[in-house]
């Protein structure tokens, strides 16, 4: 059986297993329907076995599916591991550099950032996956991450570059009392927890799930919101109320895996960004006058 798969065919196969759909799975391959459909069916026509169960609520696995899933998936951690040692031998300051970060970090902070290192490595290619979850870099979806976290996964190397600073802000003249949140799926537990606690919550008449909506509410009168220092406090139309909330403050890290740490342009790029965030320390912490 064995001597007729080829890696495509266990990637076809550990995709559908994973999205539990073929649909789901063309997309985790870049594929199409159709295209995965066919595959799908030439692999089982091949080994003479039925890998998934077809129904209405999508593709489950046969004993067989699963067992092949299972060697698709060690098979595929050794090459991406040969993958990323191969590439942190790599002494050259060229190439791509794929980092992910967050929508407000990019807009508030890091885009000039970003702008500065190129101009200073032309040769080195930047691919910025902006998302609010953190991308999996043992699976060489980004090679460096630059998000805030109390706790980074254990896995990944790197090291706290700032300490990120809230505070509450309204638009300049504004009398109002209503608030603007998160909304569920924002996922950020501590800013609900701080809005209930201090009665903000039982006056938030707008929810919003990105911190950048939440900016655009608070420029439009939609009532206070709290906001990262870092992007809130050069907007020309907020002013902000108070000073930054203690139990809202979380460090800023720069992340990248063990393996691709030696690599000459991410070696690079890390150092690049924590020398440029270290100037910008009062951008990030919202002390005026720094």
């Amino acid at each position: 059986m064995n001597e007729q798969l080829q890696w495509d065919d266990l990637r076809v196969i550990l995709a559908i297993t994973s999205a539990g759909s073929l649909a789901g799975g063309a997309r985790r391959m870049g594929a199409s329907h159709a295209t995965l459909f066919r595959r799908l069916n030439a692999i089982e026509g091949r080994l003479g076995v039925r890998l998934f169960e077809r129904s209405r609520t999508g593709y489950a696995a046969t004993a067989a599916g699963e067992e092949l899933a299972a060697a698709a998936k060690r098979v595929e951690a050794e090459v991406l591991g040969v993958e990323r040692r191969v590439i942190g031998r790599d002494l050259r300051l060229s190439g791509v550099v794929r980092v992910t970060t967050t929508d407000t970090l990019l807009m508030g902070l890091l885009s000039p950032i970003f702008a500065d290192f190129q101009s200073a490595h032309p040769e080195i290619v930047l691919e910025v996956a902006v998302s609010n979850q953190l991308f999996n870099l043992s699976q060489r979806d980004a090679d460096v991450a630059v998000r805030p976290s109390a706790t980074p996964p254990e896995h990944l190397v790197g090291r706290p570059v700032g300490r990120i600073a809230q505070a509450v802000y309204a638009r300049a003249g504004a009398a109002s009392d209503n608030w603007v949140g998160p909304d569920r799926h924002l996922g950020y537990t501590a800013l609900d927890s701080c809005m209930q606690a201090n009665g903000a919550d039982a006056n938030c008449r707008y929810r919003v799930d990105t911190m950048l909506g939440m900016l655009a509410a608070a420029r439009d009168g939609l009532g206070r919101a709290v906001l990262p220092c870092y992007l809130a406090d050069s907007d020309p139309a907020l002013t902000r109320i108070g000073e930054a909330i203690p139990e809202l403050a979380t460090d800023l890290w720069l992340l990248t895996h063990p393996d691709l740490r030696r690599v000459a342009r991410i070696r690079a790029f890390m150092t690049f960004v924590a020398e440029a965030l270290a100037e910008r320390t009062s951008r990030l912490t919202g002390k005026y006058g720094d």
